[in-house]
């Protein structure tokens, strides 16, 4: 019997977490419905503990938030080191509906104060867009170049350039290479 409140504890937590990885990756309930193949009502029930996902549906969020069932069920040990080997980066990219791919790195370290990513942008790819979020970003340029938009004011960033800025302006990137691979933190 204890085993089976155990799970049901968690089970009833996992939407929060999830919400909670969603959130920090500034992704839209529509962008991860479509990323699972599963609908934007869904996840709502998910996220709100109104449904309970089956296992094959937690594997599918977990894959697109870039974390594991574990990540989403466990209550422990969601502050331990996380190591990413690059290939791993790489291989789980995912692509937006701005048309940009993104890689949470430490999804599984819950309760961080920043929200690092590695961002991929192929020339022409991109929808033009500018956003506006609450928090600082840290932009630094891995390969490539990019334009970026901050405000009124446009920067031309190539390898090694970054930019610190207040994510309350609105903002937004346009590939200038064929494509630009950018780490972007958000605080």
């Amino acid at each position: 019997m204890t085993d089976v409140k155990t799970i049901h504890t968690a089970t009833l937590e996992v939407g929060d977490r999830i919400r909670m990885l969603r959130i920090k990756q500034n992704r839209t309930l529509q962008e991860v419905a479509d990323s699972c193949g599963l609908s934007k009502s869904m996840i709502s029930k998910i996220e709100n503990d109104k449904a309970i996902p089956s296992v094959a549906t937690l594997v599918k969020i977990a894959q697109v938030l870039g974390t594991t069932i574990s990540g989403l069920l466990e209550k422990e040990g969601w502050d331990k080191p996380i190591m990413t080997p690059q290939s791993e980066a790489i291989s789980k990219l995912v692509k937006t509906e701005k048309g940009y791919m993104i890689f949470p790195f430490a999804s599984e370290f819950h309760q961080k104060k920043m929200q690092p990513f590695l961002f991929t942008a192929k020339k022409d790819e991109v929808v033009p867009h500018l956003l506006t979020h609450e928090g600082e970003e840290f932009v630094y340029v891995i390969d490539g170049s990019m334009k970026m938009q901050v405000g009124d004011t446009e920067y031309m960033l190539k390898a090694g350039d970054s930019l610190y800025f207040n994510a309350l302006q609105k903002h937004g990137i346009m590939p200038l290479s064929d494509e630009v691979h950018y780490l972007d933190i958000f605080v």
